[in-house]
């Protein structure tokens, strides 16, 4: 891991496309300022894990689903 320091207004680049800006500091929060193409998804962490969960549980329920329907195909009888 990258660890950097950096002040108010000052920013971190990533690639040619990618901008985290400090916008603030209070306390222990920290306001950024993130700009990048309208393609690249940006999600907290805690909403990345929840989604990724979700995704995962979907495609287990669908896996179990094809399944189960192959016990009513029909079998063709010679």
């Amino acid at each position: 891991m990258l660890v950097l320091t950096r002040k108010i207004n000052e920013e971190i680049k990533i690639g040619t496309d990618v901008t985290i800006k400090i916008l603030s500091i209070n306390d222990n929060q920290i306001k950024i300022g993130v700009e990048a193409p309208k393609n690249v998804q940006i999600l907290r962490g805690e909403v990345f894990e929840k989604v990724k969960e979700s995704t995962l549980e979907a495609s287990r329920a669908s896996s179990n689903k094809s399944n189960d329907l192959n016990n009513y195909k029909i079998h063709k009888v010679e």
